[in-house]
């Protein structure tokens, strides 16, 4: 059955096959492979169409456009294309998910869903440090993804705050590109794992700030310069800079799914190697479920494989029925 968009009045019920709820690479890319499976999906587009993706100035490390594109272009091509396939794309919000019975019912801002499979492509987002300067120069030297961004700062200096797994990863892949990666930490020593501190540590182009937190971000079109506060002395100083690249965690986008869906111990959902979660005919993809890559290729792919997952699971149900 396709999605019914018949009206009973305000509110009324709709029924599709294959229901997304998320809008970033993810959930276009599971809409675009169930569209071309003739499944008429729809898509929920959350807050934002293209996700994370939308916000990033410039993407360069997508395949097929070797001249790179801005990444609300992206998320927009992507829209196009699975509409072309016959996806529809509704600008909605999920608010509350029932998989206790099928079909599964979805409910949103402006009504309700039910649905024989649901994807879900919510993602994660970068824990935000929330001082001035930041929202407004993110993109324009201020980022959460090194392996994105860092070849935008061949032989530049940057910043990388935090101390964990993330940020000694990132700040060994910056050091490809920068002069000099030096990491601004509020703590003495670092929480990474001993062979990456080891490895920072030994790296000639790796300096660190301890026991200080950055209060502002300073720049007018692009990042300048950084303010500093030493958590012991109470001292602050401006530290020049090209970039400052933040991984202090990302957090996934599964509040609603709290006690509906296994997740591990931080948040994210289990899924098999299938995008398939506790609750047959439920998939996740994307960041959601990855807390590894975070890229927009590797979420597109997770998203295609949800989708020819829910392709194959409705079709055997068609075949037990026949």
């Amino acid at each position: 059955m396709s999605a019914d968009n018949s009206s009973n009045g305000s509110g009324a019920i709709k029924h599709t096959q294959v229901l997304i709820i998320g809008g970033g690479p993810t959930g276009l890319a599971a809409a675009l492979y169930a569209a071309r499976a003739e499944l008429k999906p729809v898509l929920l587009t959350g807050m934002t169409l293209g996700g994370q993706a939308a916000i990033t100035h410039i993407i360069e490390n997508y395949p097929g456009f070797p001249d790179g594109l801005p990444g609300p272009e992206l998320g927009e091509l992507f829209k196009n294309q699975a509409e072309r396939f016959g996806a529809q794309i509704v600008y909605d919000t999920a608010t509350e998910v029932d998989f206790s019975s099928q079909p599964y019912r979805v409910t949103t801002y402006s009504g309700e869903y039910t649905a024989d499979t649901v994807i879900i492509a919510t993602g994660a987002n970068p824990r935000y440090l929330g001082i001035p300067g930041e929202e407004k120069l993110t993109g324009r030297g201020v980022s959460y993804c090194g392996t994105c961004d860092g070849f935008f700062f061949k032989g530049k200096d940057v910043v990388v705050v935090g101390g964990g797994d993330s940020a000694m990863e990132e700040g060994a892949f910056l050091t490809r590109y920068a002069d000099k990666v030096t990491v601004v930490h509020r703590r003495d020593e670092l929480r990474a794992s001993l062979i990456l501190q080891k490895r920072a540590f030994d790296d000639p182009k790796i300096e660190f700030i301890w026991d200080t937190t950055i209060k502002e971000i300073e720049g007018d079109e692009e990042v300048k310069s950084v303010q500093l506060k030493n958590r012991i002395t109470g001292e602050t100083s401006t530290f020049d800079t090209d970039g400052v690249f933040i991984f202090i965690g990302h957090t996934p986008n599964t509040e609603m799914f709290t006690d509906v869906l296994e997740l591990d111990e931080s948040g994210y959902i289990v899924v098999n190697k299938f995008m398939e979660t506790n609750i047959p005919g439920v998939y996740a993809a994307g960041e959601v479920a990855d807390p590894h890559f975070r890229q927009v290729i590797t979420s597109a792919g997770m998203g295609a494989a949800a989708a020819i997952q829910a392709v194959r699971y409705l079709q055997e149900r068609q075949d037990q029925t026949a």
